[in-house]
This record gives C-alpha cells, structure tokens and sequence, in this order.
C-alpha cells in the first residue's frame, strides 16, 4: 500500500497548485481593466497587438503552473539528486497556457463555467500524469505517457481551433503554431525516446505546420477545418520521426504518417 501511494503527488500539493491556478483566471475573468495596444507601423504595413489583462494572466498562470510542479515533482522518491526533470514541467506548463486561450473567448458565455471546470480536471490530470511518468518503473508509468501524448495532442487541437475562431491574423498565428508544434514535439518525442531530445525533429516539425498553417489561413476553412488539418500533420511527422528512431525502414515508416495525415484531411473536408 506504500508503494502505491508513493507513484502518486501529495494531494495538498495539487490542491495548493491547481487553486493557484484557478485563481488566476478567475481573477482574469472578473476583474475588468483597460488594455494596451502595442502597434508597429511601417511603410504599407500596419499590425495592432492587444495586451489584457487575460493575455497577462495567462502567461502568469503558465508560470506558476511551471514553479508549482517543479515543488510537486522534488517530492517524489524515486527522484535522483542530479537528474533533471525540467522535461515535466514542459506539458503541464502548456497545458495552463493554452486552456486561457479558450477561457477568455469564452468569457461571456454561460459556457465559461463549464470551461472553467474542465480546466481544472485537465490540469490536474496533467500534472499527475507528468508525476507518475518520472519512474518508469510504475505499473501505470505506461498509462500515464499514454495518456500525455493524447492530451498533447488535443492541447494542440484546442489552441489552433481557438486561433482560428478568435480571427487572430496569420502575423501571430504562424509563430504560435510553430512555437507551440516544435514544444508538443519535442515532449511526446522525448516521450516515445530514451531520455532523448531530439531538437532538429521538434524545430522541422514546428516549421512545417507553421507554413502549412500559413498557406492555410485564407482558405475558407471552419475552426474545426483548420484545427484537424494541422493536428494530423503533427501526429503523422512525429509519429513518422519516432519509426525512423526505431530503425523502421523508412517504407514501413511513411505508411502510417501518410494514412493518418489523410484521414485527418478527409475528415476536415467533409466537417
């Protein structure tokens, strides 16, 4: 019975972690502030970036989330001295940075409630999942990378589709597909590896969605469209960099990329 209470986070720390937390986009959502517009104006070139007080907080909340799991995760047992474990505080730390996205275009909507409650419940599985994932050893280790990669990828899914309903102009969308692409990458790779980062795959990947991104923006696609056709291309290039790790032929290794890449694209034509 030790053993098993040993795979999982104090439940204070949690608790104390996912308040924080919730407080902060709480805070973002009640409390009403004017915003500031940063401009940059050039010849035949104009680009207006708003910051509120719900794009502040949200950066606030990705911080705190990252502090708060590095304490969550030095109370773990099998933690050694001089391993690192910066790898787990990357997905949590996303995850609290791209459910504000949704939460403020949700702000006047009765739907924020239900947002705001299902924020809690994934960041705290999140978090839990990152804990137990640090022994590889754990009988649910595997469950838990499991379930990481699956929430990795609709974390993607959900910031693309918000993008896309919030009419965010391509300027900042292309830069937040790539950043968020390579991240998510290098995560799930590091996942399916051994102890491995593999950084030219997370910057390739990140760079490919970003221009398909890009060529996609003007396209009449729905939120839903834009948002499956990006997510495919992600999983089938990471899934296609963690068969050539493996040393699967590289015949063996392009059929599943390409099957899942176009039934993603199939499904986001006839969405």
């Amino acid at each position: 019975m030790q053993q098993t209470r040993s795979q999982l986070p104090s439940s204070d720390r949690i608790g104390i972690l996912i308040a924080s937390v919730l407080l902060t986009f709480a805070l973002s959502h009640f409390v009403q502030s004017p915003g500031l517009t940063l401009s940059l104006s050039l010849p035949g070139f104009y680009y207006a970036f708003p910051i509120t007080i719900g794009s502040f907080m949200t950066l606030f909340a990705a911080a705190l989330t990252a502090a708060g799991m590095d304490w969550i995760i030095r109370d773990h047992p099998a933690l050694a001295e001089k391993r690192s474990h910066l790898e787990h505080l990357l997905l949590p730390t996303l995850t609290a940075f791209v459910i504000g996205t949704p939460l403020s275009l949700l702000a006047d909507s009765p739907a924020w409630n239900w947002g705001f409650l299902l924020a809690a419940v994934l960041l705290a599985a999140v978090c839990i999942a990152e804990y137990i994932s640090l022994d590889p050893s754990a009988p649910v280790s595997g469950f838990a990378r499991a379930g990481l990669k699956a929430v990795a990828y609709a974390l993607f899914l959900t910031l693309v589709i918000s993008l896309r309903f919030a009419g965010a102009r391509m300027i900042l969308v292309t830069p937040y597909i790539f950043v968020v692409a390579g991240l998510i990458s290098l995560r799930i790779l590091h996942l399916d590896g051994e102890d491995h980062w593999d950084f030219p795959w997370a910057i390739g990947i990140g760079l490919v969605c970003a221009q398909v991104g890009a060529g996609l923006h003007y396209w009449t696609l729905s939120p839903v469209q834009f948002g499956l056709a990006i997510t495919g291309l992600i999983y089938g290039l990471t899934l296609f960099s963690a068969s050539l790790a493996e040393d699967v032929p590289i015949r063996r290794a392009v059929v599943g990329p390409v099957i899942v890449i176009g039934a993603a694209w199939v499904a986001a034509i006839f969405l």
